[in-house]
């Protein structure tokens, strides 16, 4: 028996070892990801994209707050790859856990839904999760760096910016592409793949180009977000929103194309405004779109229940969905077309009422009058 007992409960924790593992190995890779392109803002280096921040919220929102130990082990692996245990680490470590966490409890406390199929999903997730809960993490860590005295006071104000839009951009381009790869379950047709094709085909010759070239040419990536969110909505728009800040970010790092000689903080503020306004238009157009799309199915299917029931009423029958033995056992309501044989039968008891009444009063009358001889 205590062997049946402990089977589920030995289960569960294995379980539970593998996804805090997976998590963490996962939030490590994006961790060095990310770390292979930097800035320097004030002495302080930074990350424009920071992906494991994006990477907790996905998973907090995929595996529920049980994901939290995984995060926080992650980003143990990622500060221990660089330094060593100092109390300023441990200060981060405990930012760099509850940003992702208090994410996560905004987002559902809002009613926040995966599939990111409405409106206020995608401005839950840029307003809580991207620009509000990431300041806890940019706070505690700088605040840090200037109370042990590895940065000046005067220079927390464009090191916490910079912080702060890493971690919020992370939310923004990287948690939208997790999420919808986990909900995507149904194939492309055959049409559809080519045009996913020629979608791609197109992004990889033209995303080089406008960031990489002299000329200001990054405004020709917003025709084919926006193509890319009109016929594959959220999954499309997103995916091209990531290529194209990831090669916005080397072109940044390299200060090539429209980033050439620029100083450190202007490139800083053209790259994460260029990301910034990229990654919003393609996550609110593709939500707007979505939910369109959803709103129109509902209202086909509406209407296409309108019209069964008022082909059932013409043709005197019960609207779908009606039990017809209300109309067998007379327990509905008592109209004349639901009970034709009732009103039938009645009418058959009152024809032979009278017609046996009318007989009798003829015998009646023959018995009291003799017929005269």
């Amino acid at each position: 028996m205590a062997a049946v007992v402990g089977t589920p409960d030995l289960r569960r924790s294995a379980v539970f070892a593998l996804q805090t593992l997976a998590v963490a190995l996962g939030y490590y890779a994006a961790g060095r990801l990310g770390l292979m392109r930097e800035l320097v803002v004030e002495g302080a280096v930074f990350t424009p994209i920071w992906p494991p921040t994006g990477v907790a919220v996905a998973c907090l929102l995929l595996l529920g707050i049980r994901a939290w130990p995984g995060i926080a082990l992650g980003a143990l692996f990622v500060i221990m790859s660089l330094t060593s245990l100092r109390p300023v680490v441990i200060g981060n470590l405990i930012g760099n856990t509850a940003a992702p966490v208090c994410a996560y409890l905004m987002l559902r406390k809002v009613g926040f839904r995966n599939d990111l199929v409405r409106l206020r999903d995608g401005l839950a997730l840029v307003f809580l999760g991207a620009l509000t809960a990431t300041l806890l993490s940019s706070t505690i860590g700088v605040g840090l760096l200037v109370l042990t005295d590895k940065l000046a006071a005067h220079s927390f104000w464009p090191v916490w910016l910079a912080w702060w839009v890493g971690d919020a951009m992370g939310v923004l381009i990287v948690t939208p592409v997790l999420l919808v790869l986990h909900t995507i379950t149904r194939p492309l047709r055959l049409s559809r793949w080519k045009e996913a094709v020629g979608l791609a085909l197109i992004a990889g010759a033209l995303v080089p180009l406008a960031t990489h070239s002299r000329v200001s040419l990054l405004f020709l990536v917003y025709p084919m977000l926006i193509w890319a969110a009109l016929r594959f909505q959220l999954a499309g728009s997103m995916l091209c929103a990531l290529f194209t800040s990831v090669m916005a970010t080397v072109a940044a790092t390299d200060n090539v194309g429209p980033f050439e000689r620029l100083s450190r903080v202007e490139v800083m503020i053209k790259l994460q405004a260029f990301n910034g306004t990229m990654a919003l238009t393609a996550l609110l157009l593709s939500a707007v779109i979505t939910e369109q799309h959803h709103t129109r199915r509902s209202v086909e299917r509406a209407c296409q229940e309108l019209v069964e029931v008022l082909e059932h009423l013409t043709a005197g029958e019960p609207p779908p969905g009606r039990p017809t033995k209300d109309i067998e056992y007379g327990t509905g309501p008592p109209d004349a077309e639901d009970h034709p044989k009732h009103t039938t039968s009645t009418k058959d008891t009152t024809s032979a009422k009278d017609t046996t009444g009318a007989k009798h009063e003829r015998d009646q009358g023959h018995e009291g009058h003799e017929p005269q001889m």
